[in-house]
Parts: C-alpha cells; structure tokens; sequence
C-alpha cells in the first residue's frame, strides 16, 4: 500500500477516535488532574457516577434520554464498521473485522469464559485500588427506580461493549494493520487509549482496562474474533450496571 495511502488511514482513525474514545481520553486526563488536585479531598473519597438520571421527577422523558444516549453510544462504532467497508471488498467487510456470523457457538463460549477471566480479578483489582487510596468509588447505576431500569442498563452495557470493542480492537486493529503498524504497537496504543478514557475513575480504572486491552488484543490477534470480546465487554458491564443497583441498598464495600 502507498505511504500517502497509510498515512491516510492513519488520520481516519485520529479523526474517528476524536470524535469518540479518543476524546473521552482527553476528558478523562483532565478530570484526573482535576481530581487529584483537589486540596482536600483524596481520590477514595471522591465518587465517580454513571448512568445518572436525567430528569427523575418525569420518568418518561428519563427514559428518552436513556435511550437517545444509549442509541449514540453505538453510532461511532457503525461509523467505524462503515469506514472499513470503503476499503476492504463484501466478503471481508465483516470477516476482517470479526463480526461475521459464521462461528456462533464459538463466540458465545469464548464470551462467557471471558467475561469469568476478566471480571472476577477486575472486580478484586478495583477492590485492591479503593483499600490503596488510587481509586474513586464508582457508583455504576444511579437511574430513577421504574419498570425500565434494568432493561435500560442492560442497554447501555452491550451499548458500551459494541462501541468500544469495534472502535479499539475491530476497527483500530484493522487500519494500523492495513497502514503496515506492529502488532505490538498496535495492543500497546490501543490499550493506553483505552486505559486512558477510564482514568476519570482514578488509576486503578486505568490499570484493569490497560491490561484488559492488552488481553483483549491478543486475542483478536489469535483468532480474529470481534463478538467474543463484545459479549464479554457487555457482560461484564452488565453485571455491574445491574448488579450494583440490585445489591447496593444491601452491602456496604461497594
């Protein structure tokens, strides 16, 4: 492929994370300097809020908002599926990018088994990082209680799991490929930037998603396999949306 052509997937993927991962990693950095900054308030005892409700006294347009931020989430992610289809001829579209339907049973094995491998020593490391003074306390679901809050957050988890896998590993991996990048370069730029958008949850929210790209991008690496680390990315946020709004009334570590 011609340099100028390289250089030209290069800035795609520049411009797409700009407009997404990316800049959420310029927020993030701010807002842990911001946090750490703070003349009296150490980071464990700062919280980090998600899935806040925008409006609670009027569920009904709550819900809209819930599902017009769940419907964004995902549109970068198709921008990036939409970019590579520019390049790459039909048949490999979705193949290169391991979205293709064609190892169904092995994609859900492989999510699940997973969603074990990286959730429970996830779970223990934010534990670790709170005891250490390096983490906020992440309060993952804080929407109004309606008959649609499960339903919404089960959303927004696969909603979060599509857009950053297809983004970070499908996407990313496939352009610096085409563009001539080292495989380790590319699970090393990829997983800082992906260490880098969670940093507004402190260091510990940067070191379990730094290593959880990492493993996510030898992955993809091994098998070409997209759908795996999309279940298990939606899983594993599934279980924390959900399960921290079911158990927080109850226990009191969280």
């Amino acid at each position: 492929m011609p340099s100028a052509r390289r250089r030209r997937l290069v800035w795609e993927t520049i411009l797409l994370l700009g407009l997404s991962l990316g800049q959420s990693a310029v927020y993030a950095i701010l807002r842990i300097i911001e946090r750490s900054t703070r003349p009296d308030q150490p980071l464990k005892k700062q919280t980090s809020t998600l899935n806040v409700s925008v409006t609670p006294d009027r569920p009904w347009l709550d819900l809209l908002y819930q599902l017009a931020n769940t419907f964004f989430l995902v549109v970068p992610a198709l921008m990036a599926c939409f970019l590579v289809a520019t390049v790459l001829p039909p048949p490999g579209r979705l193949r290169a990018m391991g979205l293709d339907g064609s190892r169904r049973g092995f994609d859900i094995v492989w999510g699940w088994l997973i969603t074990a491998a990286i959730g429970v020593p996830g779970l223990g490391l934010y534990l670790g990082a709170k005891a250490m003074g390096i983490n906020t306390t992440v309060a993952a679901a804080n929407l109004t209680d309606t008959w649609w809050t499960i339903p919404v957050l089960v959303a927004a988890a696969f909603a979060n799991g599509f857009l950053e896998e297809v983004v970070m590993i499908g996407y990313l991996f496939t352009r610096w490929g085409q563009a001539g990048w080292r495989a380790a370069t590319v699970v090393l730029v990829s997983s800082v930037v992906r260490g880098s958008y969670h940093l507004y949850q402190g260091w510990g929210g940067f070191i379990g998603n730094l290593l959880m790209g990492v493993a996510f991008g030898l992955f993809f690496l091994k098998t070409k396999r997209l759908w795996p680390l999309v279940l298990a990315h939606g899983l594993i946020d599934c279980f924390a949306f959900v399960g921290y709004s079911l158990l927080k009334p109850h226990v009191g570590w969280l």
